[in-house]
């Protein structure tokens, strides 16, 4: 936990601790907090208790800032300060939500080429100087690029996952720390298989007691400015087009997507392995793919019209087994 200095130190640590126990935070919420706590340290050095202007200033929408980047940065701040109230330990009142701006958003698409020279440089890592950071950095950045590669799951649910959550003899993944709290399973390519049973030797001899399947020398998991970070740096070394880690996810979407047309009607009962495979929760989330393939959306339509969702097979949860992409 980052050391909070301000006043309000004591009910952050508290904050975190209900919040956390709730199963209801994230590394960014401690990051956003952590700047709120620096901002009242120094600029309200001699405070003892929050006050209104002090929670405005902070919440105030900068001009740099649109709505969905503002929210992102003060949310935090505002279920704070609603922990404070319902506990009668302030009168502040909270800052209203911003109205969420829709955004047109088009993921990265990844050629073969691209992905050849990312791996490459993942699996180019130096050794020196010789340390435990630059160690783990060198074992653990292959495998957990090509897991989220080859597996189609959330960034968040890679660093999150726990040994007692990979099942190594049957190749499957129990996600529990997933979008909306809901639990799912990703069956593993038998290729990733292979690397998560090298790396959990090596990772086993270097942390025995470890919680995290990818843990840290520092701390029990990886955070979200590692992964961008080093993604970011890898990706860079080779390619001069822009990407971001959480793409991959996109990208095993519409592979597999791609690979279904043609297959009649196995296409629908594909679709949905693929769906429970990703954790969505309904089908619309992955149907949001279908733009991001070419002319798949025409496909759909001319197949299936407006009635899809009552021509799709149900199908079992326990028998999914999706269709894993090849690695780069």
């Amino acid at each position: 936990m980052r050391k909070f200095q301000s006043f309000l130190a004591p009910d952050i640590r508290s904050f975190i601790a209900y919040r956390k126990a709730s199963k209801r935070w994230s590394d960014n919420y401690e990051l956003n907090l952590f700047y709120f706590d620096r901002y009242c340290f120094r600029t309200y050095p001699t405070a003892k208790a929050l006050t209104q202007k002090m929670v405005d200033m902070w919440c105030a929408q900068r001009e740099t800032e649109i709505n969905n980047s503002c929210m992102s940065r003060i949310y935090v701040v505002i279920i704070f300060v609603r922990y404070l109230r319902n506990r009668d330990k302030t009168d502040v009142i909270e800052p209203v939500c911003l109205n969420k701006e829709r955004r047109t958003y088009i993921p990265h698409a990844f050629t073969a080429d691209e992905l050849k020279a990312f791996f490459k440089a993942c699996d180019d890592l130096p050794s020196a100087p010789q340390s435990r950071k630059v160690l783990y950095r060198k074992i653990t950045v292959p495998v957990f690029f090509r897991l989220l590669y080859s597996s189609g799951i959330r960034t968040n649910e890679a660093r999150l996952l726990k040994v007692r959550d990979v099942d190594l003899e049957q190749g499957v993944l129990s996600i529990r720390c997933s979008k909306g709290n809901s639990q799912h399973f990703v069956v593993l390519h038998d290729t990733m298989l292979d690397l998560m049973k090298r790396y959990d030797a090596v990772a086993q001899s270097l942390a025995p007691a470890r919680e995290y399947f990818f843990t840290s020398p520092d701390r029990p998991f990886y955070s979200c400015d590692w992964v961008c970070k080093n993604f970011r740096e890898l990706w860079d070394k080779y390619n001069n087009s822009h990407a971001a880690a959480y793409e991959l996810r996109h990208n095993y979407a519409t592979e597999n997507i791609n690979q279904y047309v043609g297959d009649g009607f196995d296409f629908d009962s594909k679709l949905v392995y693929l769906s429970k495979s990703m954790g969505h929760s309904v089908l619309e989330s992955t149907k949001y793919y279908y733009s991001l393939v070419p002319a798949m959306a025409d496909i759909m339509e001319a197949r299936t019209g407006y009635d899809f969702d009552d021509i799709v097979p149900k199908v079992v949860f326990e028998d999914i087994v999706p269709e894993a992409v090849g690695h780069g």
